[in-house]
């Protein structure tokens, strides 16, 4: 065991000593030392419940001969950094976390690992330092939240974001809006729509780093309690058959991710973190990749914020392995994979089958043959963007507007609240992308309101900023290169025509060659005063297009 250099022999009297200090005793010293990496805190409601989780996976390590201990990681609330300086703040905590829970490990030698992460960059950060660290190790999120309920239908995050823009266009009242802001999430957990936190935790079962139903069995079921502690007997059986997380994240693995993130209509987010998960792993994973696996899965589920169905009921009807059988039926999953249960992708899934047609559709019969994610390029994005393609009208999939020009998200928030936005425009919003946030701050106030003013079937909006899970409609982010490095996007004027072609993937600025070329010549990237963390991951952070890497 990996833990023997620190704790057998004279020499590490020293260690032992503080063992016992712990309250330890020989017999847990003794065994496998189990780190516990727990996300729990007070401020994020996907991770109130977390400690409850924790305890579960403490007693199944234990039942099954290790010794369980715990150590933190934090975790920010998407919901509550939004829409100011916060959100700078969200994406580069996932790379403290990996460093964080790296240091941790590294320092006190544990044996193998059970993260129990959640919400949006907790779970990627975490999936980034197991591959780093490659000990036996299982996941097990905290769980998604219920759905609320308003009217007799079914909320979720961006039924309350939504429902801004519709108190600002005079379209609901303001009790109207308290009723909103009281119903819309009703328990503890991650968001309830298919957003960033639970497409990676469903996505981190798909790659095997998780036990079967990860993804989708609600916090506030007593199954999620049952999953923890099935997930601490399985690290010890991981360490058995010295199974690592190398072993299971493989090039094959993350074609699976990425197959089953295009049939699920996961959200744009997962372009960000399975890229810098794989290069972790050593593998590379890029947008050309992607679009590849999309024109060849069908998108089989429209989940919120794309349709009116729910995690919940992903889970009711069969869940992952029900999505991933479906998408089996025509050879699209590689099923020899390992997983952490020490069984194939294909023994997990088999016998799962989907029990409601309504929210997994038939691959014979899906939303449509093509997934739920497109990677738009052109001459405004030659290095890529991303739209979730699943959650745009019809009527949006191919546009020309005006480009309505702001240098920040605020801006944009005021333009939009104040009715300066119209039908047939392009909202451009830049200095937003990983360098130039810095932090590639996510967009769900704007678009929200733009949906909620009811110009979702014709109002577009690019940035090389990022969106949030929440998000629908035409929104195209991670715009690469972005305006900071230099990219076209920081050279559009007011008024240009910007061309959007999802089906043929491409996103095009309406001007002549030579024009763009004397614009670009002339063109002197914006630079803002940092300090702090921000000034070091500004001048670390590689394009959204790559992940958003710490290079």
């Amino acid at each position: 065991m990996k833990s023997d250099s620190i704790k057998k022999g004279a020499q590490n009297a020293p260690h032992r000593a503080l063992y016992h200090a712990l309250g330890l005793t020989q017999e847990e010293i003794d065994r496998p030392l189990v780190g516990i990496v727990s996300s729990y805190n007070e401020i994020v409601p996907g991770h109130t419940n977390i400690d409850k989780v924790v305890e579960a996976v403490r007693l199944g390590v234990a039942m099954a001969g290790g010794t369980p201990i715990v150590f933190p990681a934090i975790a920010v609330c998407d919901g509550i950094a939004m829409g100011h300086t916060g959100m700078k703040y969200s994406l580069v905590t996932r790379d403290l976390i990996a460093d964080s829970t790296e240091a941790m490990t590294l320092a006190h030698g544990f044996d193998a690992l059970v993260m129990v992460p959640n919400c949006d960059k907790n779970v990627p950060g975490l999936l980034m330092a197991s591959a780093r660290l490659n000990l036996p190790t299982v996941f097990v999120s905290g769980g998604p939240m219920l759905a609320g309920r308003i009217d007799g239908a079914k909320t979720s995050f961006s039924s309350i974001s939504e429902a801004v823009g519709q108190y600002n266009a005079g379209k609901i009242d303001e009790a109207k809006l308290y009723e909103y802001e009281c119903k819309t999430c009703p328990t503890c957990g991650s968001c309830s729509g298919m957003y960033t936190a639970n497409s990676m935790n469903c996505l981190t079962e798909v790659l095997g780093m998780a036990l079967g139903g990860n993804g989708t069995i609600p916090a506030v079921y007593s199954r999620r309690i049952e999953l923890a502690k099935h997930a601490g007997m399985a690290v010890m059986e991981l360490i058995k058959k010295d199974i690592r997380p190398r072993d299971i994240m493989t090039e094959k693995a993350f074609y699976n991710a990425l197959t089953v993130d295009m049939a699920l209509g996961c959200s744009t987010n997962s372009m960000l973190h399975l890229p810098a998960i794989a290069h972790e792993c050593g593998i590379n994973i890029n947008l050309d990749i992607a679009n590849g696996i999309s024109e060849k899965t069908p998108n089989l589920c429209h989940l919120a914020p794309a349709g009116r169905t729910y995690i919940e009921e992903l889970d009711e009807a069969g869940g992952v392995y029900a999505v991933m059988n479906e998408l089996n039926k025509k050879g699209l999953i590689n099923t020899d994979c390992m997983t952490v249960t020490g069984k194939t992708v294909g023994e997990n899934i088999s016998g799962h089958i989907n029990l409601n047609h309504d929210v997994i559709r038939p691959i014979e019969n899906p939303y449509s043959e093509t997934g739920g994610i497109a990677v738009l390029r052109g001459n405004l994005a030659p290095d890529g963007s991303v739209v979730k393609r699943s959650a745009v009208v019809p009527e949006m999939l191919v546009h020309e507007g005006p480009a309505r020009v702001y240098e920040c998200e605020e801006d944009a928030q005021a333009a939009i609240n104040a009715g300066k936005i119209n039908p047939g425009d392009v909202v451009v919003i830049r200095y937003e992308g990983p360098k130039g946030g810095p932090g590639m701050r996510e967009m769900l106030n704007p678009t929200s309101a733009i949906m909620g003013m009811g110009l979702g079937s014709s109002v577009a909006l690019i940035t090389d900023g990022r969106f949030s899970g929440a998000t629908r409609g035409a929104c195209i982010g991670h715009v690469s290169p972005e305006a900071a490095s230099g990219g076209v996007i920081g050279i559009v004027k007011e008024g240009d025509i910007i061309s959007i072609n999802i089906p043929e993937n491409k996103l095009e600025l309406k001007v002549d060659d030579a024009e763009i070329e004397r614009r670009m010549k002339d063109f002197v990237p914006k630079k803002k005063e940092l300090s702090g963390y921000l000034k070091r991951y500004a001048a670390l952070v590689s394009s959204g297009a790559e992940g958003a890497i710490l290079n």
